[in-house]
């Protein structure tokens, strides 16, 4: 089991006030990937101390001490996810903006396969595709 966010910013050293473990905390349940206005709206029904400025202050904090992943999936929005969570790629269904995650073997495969082909050894990557739903004619 991975450490918490919390647990992770503990350990790099960073001032977690009590605002910032809210965050973390919202970061840590979350099982999508908010932008700054919902971590906002999530955050401040727990706090409703907290500012929108803090939330931008600490999720640039959390990017980088290398805690949080920043992704930009093309909505100009900027949405994060716990850097810790396993391995996984995106599917962004651009209709609505939602994200799909998935895994698939054969796409990982081939991937390393690519690297060794072009003399490297596959250190990390990510993959994200853009898409909108078949027409039911399209099946």
């Amino acid at each position: 089991m991975r450490d918490s966010i919390i647990t992770r910013c503990e350990a790099k050293g960073l001032r977690l006030t009590g605002q910032r473990r809210v965050i973390a905390q919202v970061l840590q349940d979350a099982d999508d990937h908010p932008d700054v206005e919902e971590l906002y709206a999530r955050a401040s029904g727990i706090d409703p101390r907290i500012s929108i400025a803090t939330i931008y202050r600490t999720v640039k904090l959390f990017e980088e001490a290398g805690i949080l992943d920043r992704h930009e999936f093309g909505d100009g929005r900027a949405r994060y996810e716990d850097a810790e969570r396993d391995h996984h790629d995106h599917l962004i269904d651009m209709n609505s903006g939602e994200v799909i995650e998935f895994i698939d073997p054969e796409i990982e495969e081939l991937q390393e396969r690519i690297a060794a082909r072009l003399g490297y050894r596959l250190k990390g990557h990510r993959l994200e595709l853009y898409g909108v739903p078949l027409k039911k004619d399209e099946t």
